[in-house]
């Protein structure tokens, strides 16, 4: 998985970091020839989430891959990890409810990304 920041200059899209670059041409030369990727960019002024967003659900996707998992359950692991699930008693059963990652703020999200670099380091998934 690869993914960067660009800077629109002099009527390109230019790495922000220098040593993206470098990565992203490693993630090229570690593609099968014919392989298919899939690229999403997204423009933003100051709030990263819809980018953090689909950064978050290609590395569940992934880890859920690698592992042989199902994609909401590792949701669910990764959402328990960053915090954004509590349990409630109901009708005397304990129920756990979770936040949306739609609903979580940037800072938030930053949470789960980190939780999602730890997961992937663990089962050899790159989340960075």
């Amino acid at each position: 998985m690869f993914s960067s920041m660009f800077i629109k200059t002099g009527g390109k899209l230019v790495y922000t970091q220098s040593t993206d670059e470098k990565i992203y041409k490693l993630f090229v030369d570690n593609l099968v020839e014919g392989q298919t990727v899939e690229v999403f960019f997204d423009a933003n002024k100051d709030d990263g989430t819809l980018a953090q967003l689909a950064k978050i659900h290609k590395c569940i996707r992934e880890i859920a891959k690698e592992t042989g998992n199902d994609f909401e359950d590792i949701k669910d692991i990764i959402k328990m990890r960053a915090g954004f699930c509590f349990e409630k008693e109901v009708d005397g059963k304990v129920i756990t409810k979770c936040k949306s990652f739609a609903k979580a703020s940037k800072e938030d999200l930053g949470f789960v990304i980190e939780a999602l670099i730890k997961l992937g380091n663990l089962v050899g998934v790159n989340c960075r």
